[in-house]
């Protein structure tokens, strides 16, 4: 007698026999399941179709010395087919990478926001409570700003040193009326112009408009590069997504996936070495893109590291009203001084005591969450960044082995099953088997890859682009520069040394920092990541 072991062998060779018998195109007598597959996949009831199995010389690509149940319309049916089915295995490979990023950039873009949101509400509940005779003449500037901020963090072509200005520019007056010179406050318009014009001249508030300047600069470019290169990986993948597949690849995948029913295998599936055979040589230029899409991801993960203490923008944001605070009473200090120069530049105004208006947000503060209150630290956007780059993270190899994902996943037989491998149903794929991207393409024996494909071609220097903006150009060890994008105009740069000359100084937050160097120079992000290695929190080292 048989033992156990030997038994179930015996059965497993019987099983593959029968497996291998029953999907033959030997012996097919009928095309009705064909048909009835055809009809139900592809276009409902179609007239023409072969009741049974012909010879079909007018093929072009389903040739078999076989009769066939395809006509030379299936064929061509068929191949639209096989392309349709390709774009979609090739969207369901990047759904979930897809929503990945599409989610977490507009997560980032609501939670940007809110923080804009809430560090207005901040700066109008300072001037509110400590300076109550200015809050609502201060109150449009307040918003301009905050409104300038979202437009430059999404992308318009709005220059943050010159809304910087603005701001304290239109800040000067109110204090000098209200806190230099107090309870004389109907100065006319063209002698408020002429305090707003001074403002830089007598630089009431020291050097905190360029520490602003600096703050913003350090953290509003990387925010929005980084919300530019979100963007940037939707449009990778949805390109990626609908790839026109050349004529030779359109041959092959039908000969893959649609030959088999010509001779009556509407079950049958490739082999998994005929698959990748096929898939690496149809993706193998989207492959060169892997590359460059690990360094997109990696960029992006150090972009996400180095964005914090003034690199952090919720930091910079929700801390804003304590620099005002502090060029306020700066201000404030000085006063005397400064009326004494204003007159100088501007005269002495011919103006009436009048009763200033009041600040009217104490009925309103609730309702619009004017409310001043503790954030949680598992909710920082730091956090948020965090988790999505560890999501990332994952799909960094996405491109490389994009064909072998389809193959496994989708579309080809499992070990060990009868397989179709182009010609017939066999028990293994014989050919050998090429590896990923185009150079491993020259010994594919199932197509031909040629030239390159200027889509892909195109979506590579866009990732150059936005990875070298991520990661900013190697600057020299003892000069380090943030150079802000389209929309502005300031480069900083930073030392090891600060003299006093150079204007570094205290402040009443506490902290230490250079004076930013102005120029006009404004081109691509430069050294974001690196800058951290340097500059901590803004202070020099």
């Amino acid at each position: 007698m048989m033992d156990a072991r030997t038994w179930r062998v015996g059965c497993r060779c019987l099983l593959l026999l029968a497996l291998v018998g029953s999907t033959r195109s030997e012996g097919v007598q009928s095309c009705e399941e064909v048909r009835k597959v055809f009809q139900w996949r592809l276009a409902g009831a179609v007239k023409g179709l072969p009741d049974s199995p012909r010879p079909g010389p007018d093929l072009q690509v389903c040739t078999s010395k076989k009769p066939t149940c395809c006509t030379r319309k299936m064929e061509e049916r068929y191949q639209i087919a096989a392309r349709q089915d390709m774009q979609r295995v090739l969207q369901t490979s990047s759904s979930t990478l897809k929503f990945l990023i599409s989610r977490n950039a507009a997560a980032f873009q609501e939670t940007l926001e809110t923080l804009i949101r809430q560090a207005e509400n901040y700066t109008s509940i300072l001037f509110c409570n400590t300076y109550r005779n200015m809050a609502l003449e201060a109150a449009a500037s307040i918003q301009e700003f905050f409104t300038d901020v979202g437009l430059y963090l999404f992308g318009a072509d709005v220059n943050p040193e010159e809304f910087v200005n603005r701001f304290f520019d239109s800040l000067f007056p109110l204090v000098y009326n209200h806190l230099i010179n107090p309870g004389v406050t109907e100065s006319s318009l063209e002698y408020s112009e002429c305090i707003r014009m001074a403002r830089r001249d007598v630089s009431p508030f020291g050097n905190i408009p360029q520490r602003v300047m600096g703050q913003m600069g350090r953290s509003l470019l990387p925010s929005r590069t980084f919300l530019q290169a979100l963007n940037l990986g939707i449009e990778v993948i949805n390109t990626t997504d609908h790839l026109y597949f050349s004529k030779e690849c359109g041959r092959v995948l039908l000969r893959m996936q649609y030959c088999p029913h010509c001779q009556g295998l509407t079950l049958s599936k490739p082999c998994m070495g005929y698959c990748l055979n096929v898939m690496r040589g149809c993706l193998a230029h989207v492959a060169e893109l892997n590359p460059h899409w690990h360094a997109y991801i990696r960029s992006l993960e150090e972009l996400s590291d180095a964005m914090h203490g003034t690199y952090d923008i919720e930091h910079v944001l929700l801390n804003f009203h304590l620099l005002v605070n502090d060029a306020v009473m700066q201000a404030h200090v000085d006063g005397q001084n400064l009326s004494a120069r204003v007159n100088k530049i501007c005269g002495r105004p011919i103006r009436s005591p009048t009763q200033s208006p009041r600040c009217s947000f104490d009925g309103i503060k609730e309702k619009h969450g004017m409310k001043i209150s503790a954030r949680n630290g598992e909710e920082t956007l730091a956090n948020r960044r965090k988790e999505f780059i560890n999501s990332l993270r994952l799909y960094r190899t996405f491109y490389g082995g994009l064909a072998d994902q389809l193959c496994v996943n989708e579309l080809a037989a499992a070990d060990g099953l009868p397989c179709w491998n182009g010609e017939d149903i066999v028990k293994s794929y014989t050919q050998p088997v090429v590896g990923n991207g185009i150079k491993a393409q020259s010994g594919n024996p199932e197509i031909k890859v040629k030239g390159s494909d200027p889509v892909i071609n195109q979506i590579i220097d866009k990732l150059k682009h936005v990875i070298q903006l991520l990661q900013g150009r190697s600057p020299k060890p003892d000069k380090w520069e943030l150079q802000m994008g389209s929309g502005g105009g300031m480069l900083e740069q930073v030392s090891g040394d600060c003299d006093d000359e150079d204007g570094c100084g205290g402040s009443g937050s506490g902290e230490v920092k250079r004076t930013l160097k102005i120029t006009d120079c404004f081109k691509t992000v430069s050294g974001v990541a690196r800058l951290v290695t340097t500059i901590k929190d803004g202070t020099t080292k």
